[in-house]
C-alpha cells in the first residue's frame, strides 16, 4: 500500500534521536520540511497544492467548487510527541486518492486534503490556530502578537515562512465550498485496544480550554531568607497543581497542569515568577466550569496566604461538540459493509480536534484507528500498520460514498 511508503518517508521529519519524539512545530524547520513532504506528495498524484491566508495547506483534485468533500489533518506535534496524532491522518489522506484511483473513480464533484497549522500549539500556546483562523473563531490580531518562548512572535515566525501574517483571517471563500469534511485520527485512549474493532465513529468532542496562571512573588536568597519573610510563588503553585487533580476527581473530568516556566529559575534562588498552564476537560459545560472554579479558588486561597499575587487569563475555549448524527450514522453504515466485526462503536473523546472547530461551520465527522497502547502525546503512541491499512481503505470507501452521493442524501 502506499500508505507504506508515504510513511517512510514522513517518519525521521523532526524526530528526536534519543527519545523517539517529535518537535514538529508552527513555522519551524521540521514544520516546513513536514509542508514540503505534503506539498511534493500532492503534486505527484496531480493535486492542485495551494496555501491560504492562514498558512493552511489544501490540495484539490478537481477545481475547487461548491459540493467539494474534504478530509485531512495536521502534521505538527506536541512536544516530543508521538507520530500518528495528525500525521495519520494526512498520510491516509493522500493513500486513499491512490486507492480511489485504483478503483477508477472519477468523482463528478471536488475532493480537497488539507493540512491545518498549529493544531496542537506547542509553539505558541493556543490550539487549532489555523481552523480557527479560518473559521472566524479568533481574531488575527491577537494571533500575530502570540509569542513562543524565545520571545518570537507569530508573525515574526509566519513572516520568516515566506507567508503574510496581515493576510491572516477568516476564509469563508474555502470553507463554505465544503459539503463535508472527514478527520481521520489515531485513538487516544484505549476504547479499542482490547476489542476486535480496529476502527471507530466519533459521537461527540467534550469542551475543553487552556488558562495561563501567573503567580507573582518576590526573587531572594534561597539560604539566607527566613520561610517567615518570604513571598514564594512555588507554594500556591504547587497547592495549584494538587487543587488540579483533586478538582478533577470531584467532577470526573480531566485536569492537567503539564507546562511551567519559573523566574529567575535558579537553584538556589526564590523565586519571583511562576507562569503555568491549565488545561481542562469534562464531559459537559458545568462539569469543566465547576473543575476550572476549583482550582481558581485554591489558588487565590494560597496565593493570599503566601503574599503571592495572582492573574488568571483564558487563552483557549473549546465548547462541546457533537457530530451531526445523520452524517456519523452514514459513515458508520460505510464502515460497517468493510469490517467483520458486527456494528462499529462510536466513542465521545476528550482531545481537541481541527474537525472539531469546523463543524459549527461544515458537516463534520471524524474516524478513529486503533491504538493498542492507549497512549498519545507520546513517543509510545502507536497503531498497528495492518489497523492503518485497514483505515486507509475505509477512509477511501468513506469519501467515494460522500463523492457519489450529496451529504444530505438517505442511503439506499
Amino acid at each position: 500500500m502506499s500508505f507504506d511508503r508515504l510513511w517512510a518517508d514522513l517518519a525521521p521529519v523532526g524526530r528526536d534521536p534519543g527519545s523517539g519524539g517529535y518537535h514538529r512545530h508552527a513555522w519551524n524547520a521540521a514544520d516546513a520540511e513536514a509542508r514540503a513532504w505534503f506539498t511534493d506528495a500532492a503534486r505527484a498524484r496531480d493535486l492542485n497544492v495551494r496555501t491560504d491566508r492562514n498558512g493552511n495547506l489544501w490540495a484539490w483534485w478537481g477545481e475547487p467548487a461548491p459540493g467539494a468533500v474534504a478530509t485531512g489533518s495536521h502534521l505538527d506535534s506536541v512536544p516530543d510527541g508521538g507520530a500518528f496524532d495528525g500525521p495519520l491522518g494526512v498520510a491516509s489522506a493522500l493513500a486513499a486518492v491512490d486507492v480511489l484511483r485504483e478503483r477508477g473513480l472519477r468523482p463528478h464533484r471536488p475532493l480537497a486534503l488539507a493540512v491545518f497549522t498549529e493544531e496542537e500549539g506547542g509553539r505558541f500556546g493556543v490550539p487549532c490556530l489555523g481552523s480557527r483562523l479560518s473559521a472566524g473563531e479568533i481574531d488575527p490580531d491577537r494571533v500575530r502578537v502570540l509569542t513562543d518562548a524565545d520571545g518570537t512572535t507569530w508573525a515574526e515566525a509566519m513572516d520568516g515562512a515566506d507567508l503574510d501574517p496581515a493576510a491572516m483571517g477568516p476564509d469563508p471563500g474555502t470553507l463554505d465550498l465544503l459539503d463535508a469534511f472527514v478527520e481521520l485520527h489515531v485513538e487516544q485512549g484505549r476504547h479499542l485496544a482490547d476489542t476486535p474493532h480496529a476502527l471507530a465513529a466519533a459521537s461527540t468532542v467534550w469542551p475543553h480550554g487552556r488558562w495561563r496562571l501567573d503567580l507573582t512573588g518576590r526573587a531572594d536568597h534561597a539560604g539566607t531568607t527566613r520561610l517567615e519573610d518570604r513571598a514564594d510563588p512555588m507554594l500556591p503553585f504547587a497547592r495549584t497543581v494538587l487543587a488540579a487533580r483533586a478538582s478533577a476527581t470531584a467532577h470526573d473530568a480531566r485536569a492537567t497542569v503539564g507546562k511551567v516556566r519559573v523566574t529567575p529559575n535558579g537553584t538556589n534562588a526564590i523565586a519571583s515568577r511562576v507562569s503555568a498552564w491549565l488545561d481542562a476537560r469534562a464531559a459537559d459545560r458545568a462539569a469543566l466550569d465547576a473543575v476550572v472554579a476549583g482550582v481558581r479558588a485554591e489558588a487565590g486561597r494560597s496565593a493570599a496566604e503566601h503574599g503571592v499575587g495572582l492573574t488568571v487569563a483564558q487563552e483557549s475555549d473549546t465548547p462541546v461538540v457533537e457530530f451531526p448524527h445523520a452524517l456519523r450514522d452514514r459513515i458508520a453504515a460505510v464502515l460497517e459493509r468493510r469490517v467483520p466485526e458486527p456494528g462499529v462503536p462510536v466513542l465521545p473523546t476528550g482531545a481537541g480536534h481541527d474537525a472539531a472547530v469546523l463543524a459549527a461551520h461544515v458537516p463534520t465527522a471524524m474516524l478513529y484507528v486503533r491504538n493498542p497502547t492507549g497512549v498519545s502525546h507520546s513517543p509510545h503512541e502507536w497503531a498497528d500498520p495492518e489497523d492503518c491499512h485497514t483505515g486507509v481503505t475505509a477512509l477511501a470507501d468513506v469519501l467515494q460514498d460522500l463523492l457519489e452521493r450529496p451529504v444530505g442524501e438517505v442511503a439506499p
